[in-house]
């Protein structure tokens, strides 16, 4: 039901053109802004909607319950006053939400959208800059593209579970990963899925950064209100990198807040981030405690037979016959992550296009000689425990073993640093690697080394020099 100020009954008005209705509401409107300021105006009053004026009263619609309830308590009666200066008949403001307004708008053959722009689904309550983007790309990470292998097996199942679901299976989806490995393809085809199974609901999508970027905006111009009741109105909240808003405070308040609020109405939220939510440095406690509350899906570093798989793939999209041979070394030489391996796809067929020579291992190599010498230098697990020891006089086995005497768990706290800082392998990984430790022993030796290592500059020194040996 839509909210009423009602006042005493004049004489019924008649009949008046939909252009002079018009021109009244917007000198209406232009009073408001006149009497309560730019910032008051564009939080509460620029998203009030003219629907008609019929039977003694004038009907507004909002976008949301929150903004109906502010308007009537507090601009309502003035409204009154103003539309009955241009037109004595009226006596009472009834301002409606968006959805309700839909049936008067639908009699008066308008359309149902709300003043405030575009959405998805039916609502009309979320700002196009918010969702989801209906572009070629997007439209082209689909489950059909995605290729499934045993390290992304979990995280692909969990995005098709909510993706079908009819209600909220698990929240939030956390879809945990290093870059390149298909966090962003999975929550593309969570939306695309659900725009067309369920086109009624409600879907904001957004980088952590964007959200950041949107919610300054809103202090700054002093229009915090529209921006929190836009992003707690939706049926499904998409946040895409999540750790960039570590360390930011006031944006992980409200975050926190927006969080909890559609948690509140059981609205879907999915997330992604580089790596576990308990791994995320500089994230408050509260905050790291509600991401990890639903499933948390590890996106682990591809194998040789996922990436296979995507080379196929990619070839067959492409109409483009490549040699199989060359399918394998690209497999086998490109281990970073899903871009660079389809990056040096693409950079192989537009050689052979543009210059018309056959793809063979030859040219392959010949072409993609910078990228796999990049490949070649990247430094793996062993290769670090391997030098470490060396470097500080232990038994490679020490990095291993279950020994905790300083001399040399403090070795294999700095071998799992390097681990962490030279390689796009999990902390669940490399905990695995040095005696099946839990991922939690990792992040405990990441973050003792980054103190240590403020406090003690010769160990500064030693973890700079194995890094640029490593790396050389």
């Amino acid at each position: 039901m839509g909210a009423k100020l009602m006042t005493t009954r004049l004489p019924a008005e008649t009949a008046v053109p939909a252009t002079d209705l018009k021109a009244r509401w917007d000198r209406v409107r232009e009073r408001l802004r006149n009497e309560v300021g730019e910032a008051a105006f564009n939080s509460w009053l620029r998203p009030v909607d003219f629907i008609e004026s019929a039977d003694r009263s004038v009907r507004l619609s909002v976008p949301t319950r929150f903004m109906r309830d502010w308007v009537v308590k507090h601009y309502a009666d003035r409204i009154r006053t103003l539309w009955s200066n241009e037109d004595a008949a009226c006596d009472s403001v009834e301002i409606l939400v968006a959805t309700a307004a839909a049936p008067v708008r639908a009699r008066l053959g308008k359309e149902a959208t709300p003043h405030t722009g575009s959405a998805l689904g039916s609502g009309g309550e979320i700002e196009s800059r918010f969702a989801f983007p209906a572009t070629e790309a997007a439209t082209k990470l689909t489950f059909d593209h995605f290729i499934v292998g045993k390290p992304n097996e979990l995280a692909y199942a969990a995005a098709v579970r909510v993706a079908e679901a009819e209600t909220v299976p698990f929240n939030p989806l956390y879809l945990a990963g290093g870059a390149g490995l298909g966090k962003t393809h999975l929550m593309h085809a969570i939306a695309y899925h659900m725009q067309k199974k369920f086109p009624e609901r409600r879907i904001a999508y957004l980088s952590a950064e964007r959200f950041m970027y949107e919610f300054v905006r809103a202090l700054r111009d002093k229009n915090v209100m529209p921006f929190k009741e836009q992003l707690r109105s939706v049926d499904v909240l998409m946040v895409d990198d999540v750790q960039f808003i570590a360390g930011k405070e006031s944006t992980q308040e409200e975050f926190f807040h927006t969080f909890n609020a559609l948690i509140d109405q059981n609205r879907q939220i999915v997330i992604s981030g580089d790596r576990s939510p308990s791994d995320l440095d500089h994230m408050e406690e509260r905050m790291r405690s509600r991401l990890g509350w639903g499933l948390v899906a590890d996106i682990h570093a591809t194998d040789y037979e996922l990436r296979l798989g995507i080379l196929h793939s990619k070839a067959e999209q492409l109409g483009a016959k490549v040699p199989q041979q060359v399918l394998e070394f690209l497999a086998h030489r490109i281990t970073s992550n899903v871009r660079e391996l389809e990056g040096g796809l693409n950079r192989v067929l537009a050689y052979s296009n543009l210059v018309g020579r056959p793809i063979t291992l030859e040219t392959t190599q010949e072409v993609l000689k910078d990228l796999l010498r990049a490949n070649d230098r990247r430094v793996s697990i062993e290769d670090i425990q391997k030098r470490v020891a060396e470097h500080f006089n232990v038994r490679l086995g020490d990095m291993h073993s279950p020994r905790r005497a300083r001399a040399v768990a403090r070795p294999r706290q700095v071998a799992m640093y390097l681990c962490k800082q030279l390689t796009t392998r999990s902390l669940p990984e490399i905990g695995r690697k040095f005696g099946g430790r839990d991922h939690t022993t990792v992040m405990h030796a990441v973050r003792k080394i980054d103190e240590l290592k403020r406090e003690d500059s010769a160990l500064a020194e030693d973890i700079e020099l194995l890094k640029r040996s490593l790396e050389s």
